[in-house]
């Protein structure tokens, strides 16, 4: 006799070990590319490395010291450009874009940009920006990062923002208070954590970035003096070591890799820690 409830707890059984093995076969090549950059990058590592510049061709030493300072100028250039217009584009969509024709155009072209080659990023970056200043700056490749930012802040403000009880908004209109205060002092606090989530994912997602910097911030050999000059950047150091005849620029390319995947991971998991429960967000 076909007994059904066995039947049930075997299939049930069976795709639960399919999604395992699935799952288990998936984290091979990532635990694979994590051991590979770690046993290469972790022989040079060392504080010269991260305090001192690039040494001149055949003269072997030097670190990445300018091009991790260079990272962390594009990055903040960056959250000063996108931040501010996704954070208010999500508040935007979520407070006021339910029967909007112009909040779904917003709405689509944020999904349409977070979908864009980042290559195509730096090469508008480098008509609008670039070719007016005549010279390849931080500034420029701020800029592109910050437009690679903005969807994903966006969305993210968006649903983080939906999460928030109406009652809570209605409860403070009911006070008296005005909408836009409501939203700034209510809404907006309430979902800070969320909000602070999606800053750190975008943050995670420009940080590994080549294409858009080399039209743009290009680099730079020597430590930055401005926003207005060509700036070094981890990615287009580890890029160009990556693709030089010398041993030596080689090998400190697995290591700038290596501190570049350590600030992309640490980034991510503290975005995870945030993200871990969507209604933790609004506490």
């Amino acid at each position: 006799m076909f007994d059904y409830q066995t039947y049930r707890r075997w299939t049930d059984r069976t795709m639960v070990f399919l999604c395992g093995a699935a799952a288990f076969i998936a984290m091979i090549p990532l635990v694979s590319l994590l051991a590979y950059v770690i046993i290469r990058g972790v022989k040079r590592l060392d504080w010269t490395f991260l305090t001192s510049i690039p040494t001149p061709v055949g003269i072997t030493g030097g670190g990445m010291g300018n091009a991790i300072v260079g990272t962390i100028t594009l990055v903040i250039i960056a959250c000063c450009v996108g931040l501010p217009i996704g954070i208010m584009a999500g508040i935007y969509l979520s407070e006021f874009g339910k029967k909007n024709k112009f909040a779904w155009c917003v709405r689509f072209t944020a999904d349409i940009l977070s979908g864009v080659p980042s290559i195509v990023t730096g090469i508008v970056a480098y008509t609008l920006i670039v070719r007016p200043m005549h010279n390849f700056s931080a500034l420029a490749g701020g800029v592109a990062l910050g437009f690679m930012m903005i969807p994903i802040v966006t969305r993210t403000t968006e649903e983080l923002v939906k999460l928030v009880p109406h009652s809570i908004r209605e409860a403070s209109w009911a006070l008296g208070v005005s909408q836009w205060k409501t939203i700034l002092n209510v809404v907006i606090r309430t979902a800070r954590n969320g909000i602070l989530t999606g800053v750190l994912l975008s943050i995670a997602r420009i940080a590994g970035e080549t294409a858009p910097l080399l039209f743009t911030a290009f680099n730079n050999q020597f430590w930055p003096h401005g926003i207005n000059e060509p700036t070094a950047s981890l990615t287009v150091q580890v890029f160009t070591y990556a693709i030089s005849p010398f041993k030596d620029w080689q090998d400190q390319a697995w290591t700038g890799a290596l501190v570049l995947l350590i600030l992309v991971l640490a980034v991510n998991m503290a975005a995870k820690l945030f993200f871990k429960n969507p209604r933790q967000l609004l506490r």
